[in-house]
């Protein structure tokens, strides 16, 4: 049984192979590989992934950030970018898609692993309903014989 359906989204052939491995030797299964950002927009709805491991810099029209932002417009799925680039610009950028997770390429098979064990976690767990009022009270969560 598969620990999850992960999309990956690499430019780069060989790496995007290497990903596939090694996810599957994780367990996971992996829903489709896309080549751009575009082609994971078309994608999303048909793969329906439990999480997305996206490349920032990619040819085409839309690199990872703005595919990420056009992803969430369409699903609530988690996004964990891949990428080489580190400068604040960037991670400025990609912080406005409330990624869950940023891996620096080069990454181990056992960062791959934890960065996406954590992603789902995350995603579980604000999707549970008896933890969403840890984050966010409103006045009808309390119990007014606790006061």
């Amino acid at each position: 049984m598969s620990k999850g359906r992960i999309m990956v989204v690499e430019d780069e052939f060989i790496l995007a192979q290497g990903i596939v491995t090694q996810l599957a030797a994780l367990g996971y299964s992996v829903t489709s590989h896309q080549t751009s950002g575009e082609a994971a927009v078309k994608a999303v709805e048909k793969d329906l992934p439990d999480l997305i491991l996206m490349d920032i810099v990619m040819p085409g029209r839309l690199d990872g950030i703005e595919a990420a932002e056009e992803i969430r417009k369409k699903l609530s799925v988690p996004i964990v970018f891949l990428t080489a680039y580190s400068d604040d610009e960037t991670i400025e950028r990609a912080k406005l898609t409330e990624p869950f997770g940023y891996l620096l390429k080069p990454f181990t098979e056992r960062e791959l692993y934890i960065g996406i064990e954590m992603a789902l976690h995350k995603d579980k767990a604000e999707k549970d309903p008896k933890r969403s009022w840890k984050r966010s009270p409103s006045i009808t969560d309390f119990d007014p014989d606790l006061l």
